[in-house]
């Protein structure tokens, strides 16, 4: 084989297509049971649906550009979506500069101060610049003490917890810029779905890789690499050894350190350990009812344990879903957690009760269906100077590759990324590969019988 990569979600897939077109051998192995990673899905009725939210920006060309290659633009779709804020047990529209001047939470002075920080994003050059400040300092500087403390802070926390003062102003920009990016011509945020969901995409990548000769391996466990003087030679599974002249991880970086921690030194593991994540427990109602107008709702209120209230069908239609209405509420938080660590049943249970005090009007009866998703390594912690801490994706090891979450930076974790950062490996890879050829065919040459 010439190359093996590990995990199937977008990451290892965009890599793949890439080898298969340019003509190599390549597999990919993942333990689950369809492709995707985070982006995987379940069934709603006859539909496909993600455990965890997804949606693209308009700005998203990455992706963009691999659904074109495959012919697929007609399945894009894009739409505008309503956004809100739950404060002070009261609910805001926030979807474009009018509602900012309309929120009343803060004074008229301080709304222009929040429209301001977008302005002040924009004008960001270098994005090294803000390594030295947390997003707290730099929003501070920006918008003032009472933006922060209504507006901002609230979400930090909501969304890293006890380390929401340690995270980068660069994590922070990032997200502005590509909000601002995504934005219709009366200002409305508009956002883009692939027709079928992410799983659709998925299998349409599949097909093509697949298509070309390579594979792709589901419920197949990875346990190790075998190398021979710093060159990787193959991947253990739990289907057996997998030669390879490449490989590439794209898993987690402390699991690519599991994987790598017999071939590589220790000063190298350690380094791919520094990362710091945190866990999500995502939990998915079917409900009979909607909850709101609202797709996307920012939870600024302490009361409430979960960071957003997504009404999923505020953006793709319930006729996709059997006339479902989906509601994702998503938390982040330490995998010690005891809400992480909950039983499903109990966990949505507790949802429930939380949107009871959110919605008044709300009862448990419109519930017809809940399920509980858990991902170990969701978010990566984003912290001042993290350029020092993201690793090459070159390794150690001449010919493994890392792809990961964890290096996707300045920007943030999302399929939109996660293609580039695939294009890019593959990229290396099959000038591995190449060099490898070059390399044999030296030394067939250097063993051939001279001419008599």
């Amino acid at each position: 084989m010439d190359a093996v990569i590990v995990g199937a979600g977008f990451t290892g897939l965009a890599a793949a297509l890439r080898l298969a077109r340019e003509g190599y051998k390549v597999r990919v192995v993942d333990q689950d049971q369809e492709p995707g990673g985070l982006a995987g899905s379940f069934r709603i009725g006859d539909e496909r649906l993600e455990k965890f939210y997804h949606h693209w920006f308009t700005s998203d060309t990455h992706i963009m550009e691999l659904i074109a290659s495959l012919g697929r633009e007609d399945r894009i779709l894009k739409r505008p979506t309503r956004t809100g804020m739950y404060y002070a047990h009261r609910f805001y529209r926030l979807s474009g500069p009018k509602d900012v001047l309309s929120f009343t939470p803060l004074s008229f002075l301080n709304r222009l101060r929040l429209g301001y920080v977008a302005l002040a994003a924009r004008r960001v050059k270098d994005w090294k610049s803000l390594e030295n400040y947390t997003a707290k300092e730099w929003l501070l500087k920006h918008c003032g003490e009472q933006v922060y403390r209504v507006v901002w802070e609230p979400l930090l926390v909501g969304k890293f917890g006890l380390y929401a003062d340690e995270v980068s102003a660069v994590w922070f920009w990032n997200k502005l810029k590509l909000r601002g990016g995504s934005r219709g011509k009366a200002g409305e945020e508009v956002l883009a779905y692939y027709r079928g969901g992410f799983a659709a995409l998925a299998d349409d990548i599949v097909e093509e890789i697949r298509s070309r000769g390579g594979e792709v391996m589901l419920n197949t466990s990875v346990t190790g690499i075998t190398a021979n003087n710093g060159k990787v030679t193959g991947v253990k599974t739990s289907r057996g050894l997998m030669q390879a002249k490449t490989v590439l991880l794209t898993t987690p970086l402390p699991i690519s350190a599991e994987l790598l921690s017999r071939s590589c030194s220790r000063k190298y593991i350690e380094s791919l350990r520094k990362i710091r994540y945190l866990s999500n427990i995502c939990i998915v109602l079917e409900l009979t009812r909607s909850l709101s107008s609202t797709y996307w709702l920012n939870v600024n209120d302490p009361s409430f344990p979960f960071v957003a209230v997504i009404e999923h069908t505020n953006f793709e239609p319930t006729s996709s879903y059997g006339g479902r209405h989906i509601v994702y509420l998503s938390k982040y938080l330490p995998s010690e957690d005891p809400l992480y660590r909950m039983k499903d049943k109990d966990a949505a249970d507790f949802a429930v009760a939380a949107l009871r005090g959110m919605f008044p009007d709300f009862d448990a009866t419109w519930v017809t269906n809940a399920h509980v998703w858990r991902a170990e390594f969701s978010q990566p912690i984003v912290q001042r100077h993290h350029s020092s801490l993201v690793p090459a994706m070159r390794t150690e090891i001449t010919n493994l590759f890392l792809a990961t979450m964890g290096q996707i930076y300045p920007e943030d974790r999302g399929t939109n990324y996660a293609v580039r950062s695939g294009t890019e490996a593959a990229g290396q890879m099959a000038l591995t590969l190449q060099r490898w050829s070059e390399s044999n065919e030296a030394q067939d040459a250097s063993c051939a019988p001279m001419n008599a």
